[in-house]
């Protein structure tokens, strides 16, 4: 009677054991949890940029209801920055940590990836970041924006005054933003090297917030610029032309980046806006191109704003999914970051070259823009070929 208890006692432990070791493997393997995967945006604060992360939220839930990833779903998990390091790094210290997210897609903040680079690089995870902002964005190796950004797109700004609009007295006037001396001097040396040509007034005294700029309006004129290449945001923008048109300050050509290229900044300038050049980092939004298609008709079937920060956050999760679709066998962080790293040449119609994330020290590999006009109080292209920079070393 003894044995039989002690046989059926180790029966029972051994299909115990069974059990939990065949619930283990599912959940390791052919798990039907969510695939967790995390943004830090600047939602609120003097900064926002909350249109990448709803484009990512409306990309993944069209995914999910096809299916998801081999009958996952993507849990998609946004934390707010507050445009503070603080916040941040809390932020990334929850969704990397406790919730352990395979992957960031889709962030775009002012000053999340000065912050949290160095986190990423320790615990190995990547970040295909959807509006990269601060120099840290372009010189991180596990982080990979999608976008242009506003270095290469002063270069890019500052090549279009002077090799389309050919403008002979080219200027720029750039914000003082804290730590981003070396990159605004790294952007402007690559348009010396590509043109020859030196900036007639460099002024990087422009304080956000924004500053008044009827000063440096001023100041433009009386140095006889053609052109200005602006780096402000788009509040800054439309004070900026606000200030042109009441000093009467005309027959200079405005090149201002990608966040003034909007809807509401059109809106806003009405007739004072007229002839205001905008970069524009992807395929302008405006157009009716077929490569815009299913972006247009997903964001409007989300209600998300068509402007270019939901180009990027399309985009993100675009090049996301496709990685993440190519992982045999387990979806966890190792896995996704290998298929990441996979991307070394993914072109898309909505952008002038190709996207990579493959094993480097620093990725900006959106080295193209078009560029857009008000005229009429819409934005129209007049660069319908891609200015596009060359490779970096």
């Amino acid at each position: 009677m003894i044995r039989h208890t002690h046989r059926a006692a180790l029966v029972v432990s051994g299909l115990l054991l069974l059990a939990v070791a065949g619930c283990n493997r599912s959940d390791r393997g052919s798990s039907s949890a969510p695939i967790k995967v995390g943004a830090i945006s600047s939602l609120s604060g003097p900064v926002v940029f909350p249109e990448a992360s709803q484009a990512v939220k409306a990309v993944f839930d069209k995914v999910n209801a096809e299916g998801g990833i081999n009958g996952r779903r993507i849990e998609y998990l946004v934390e707010d920055d507050k445009v503070d390091p603080q916040q941040a790094q809390q932020a990334a210290r929850k969704l990397v940590d406790s919730e352990g997210v395979v992957a960031m897609v889709g962030s775009a903040s002012a000053l999340e990836c000065s912050v949290n680079g160095a986190l990423y690089k320790q615990k190995k995870i990547l970040s295909v970041q959807g509006t990269g902002v601060d120099p840290a964005c372009f010189s991180s190796s596990n982080i990979s924006p999608v976008n242009t950004g506003p270095f290469l797109g002063i270069t890019v700004s500052l090549q279009f005054a002077s090799e389309v609009l050919k403008r002979d007295k080219v200027c720029a006037i750039l914000v003082d933003y804290a730590g981003w001396g070396d990159a605004y001097a790294a952007a402007i040396g690559q348009w010396k090297t590509l043109t020859g040509k030196k900036l007639v007034l460099l002024d990087t005294t422009y304080k956000p917030g924004p500053e008044d700029p009827t000063p440096f309006v001023l100041k433009v004129r009386n140095a006889g610029c053609q052109a200005v290449v602006f780096d402000g945001v788009d509040v800054a923008g439309v004070a900026w032309m606000q200030a042109a048109q009441v000093q009467k300050v005309t027959g200079i050509d405005w090149v201002f980046l990608t966040s003034n290229y909007t809807d509401k900044v059109a809106q806003t300038l009405g007739a004072s806006g007229e002839g205001l050049y905008a970069n524009s980092e992807f395929e302008p939004y405006g157009g009716s191109v077929p490569s815009l298609a299913d972006w247009k008709q997903t964001m409007t079937a989300a209600r998300v704003p068509l402007n270019s920060f939901a180009q990027g956050g399309y985009l993100a999760a675009t090049y996301f999914i496709q990685a993440v679709r190519s992982v045999q066998g387990e979806i966890n962080r190792d896995s996704v970051t290998a298929a990441l790293h996979g991307l070394t040449s993914v072109a898309n119609p909505l952008v002038g070259t190709p996207y990579s994330f493959a094993p480097a020290e620093k990725h900006n590999s959106n080295r193209a823009s078009k560029f857009v006009q008000l005229k009429g109080g819409t934005w129209v292209t007049v660069t319908p070929d891609w200015i596009t920079l060359p490779a970096a070393n």
